[in-house]
């Protein structure tokens, strides 16, 4: 059975700084006509940083759309051409003042495919190096080290809800029983 729409007409309802918004009138594959809703993002990157001790370098901060502070992986929005390994040294960077001696891309997914175009590639970065924060001006970013196992167990108790890190820290785990020379 095909399940692929067809787009019909589009339209942008609201053009903002990161983002646009868009309606859609598409075809499904029964010859009705609905429309879509979607959120047009450019593509991101998270990274999971381990420090020689095999802590992971979290970080804390504020996110308004959330109302609360949220632990998560160090992530950012990729800019206009820019290559995700770029994007993620920068990134790391930045929010935490380490730089990578060795970064991995571990897997790719779409955040919210019901209504965004937004997909993150997700990176492995070890032999870190601090060279200091980098923070953009409307960022307030703490440092958390936590241990994986830590960090899961966060992930179990409901302290740690941000989607992209969940979805980083039980991928790692994952590997880390494959191949437990990861971390």
């Amino acid at each position: 059975m095909d399940v692929k729409e067809k787009l019909l007409s589009s339209k942008i309802l609201y053009r903002g700084k990161i983002l646009r918004l868009k309606l859609d009138r598409v075809e499904l594959p029964n010859g009705r006509i609905t429309v879509r809703e979607t959120v047009k993002h450019p593509n991101s990157v998270a990274v999971i940083p381990v420090n020689k001790e095999g802590k992971l370098i979290l970080i804390a901060q504020y996110r308004h759309s959330a109302g609360e502070v949220l632990l998560e992986v160090p992530a950012g929005t990729m800019r206009e051409g820019e290559p995700a390994e770029e994007c993620a040294r920068r990134e790391l960077r930045e929010e935490t003042g380490y730089e990578a001696g060795s970064l991995k891309e571990l897997l790719g997914c779409y955040l919210a495919p019901g209504y965004s175009t937004e997909f993150i590639r997700i990176f492995l970065a070890t032999n870190l190096r601090y060279k200091g924060q980098k923070l953009e001006s409307n960022e307030q970013i703490k440092l958390s080290p936590i241990t994986l196992e830590e960090a899961i167990e966060k992930v179990k108790k409901g302290e740690i809800k941000d989607a992209k890190t969940i979805s980083s820290l039980l991928f790692l785990r994952l590997v880390k029983s494959e191949e437990p020379k990861v971390l």
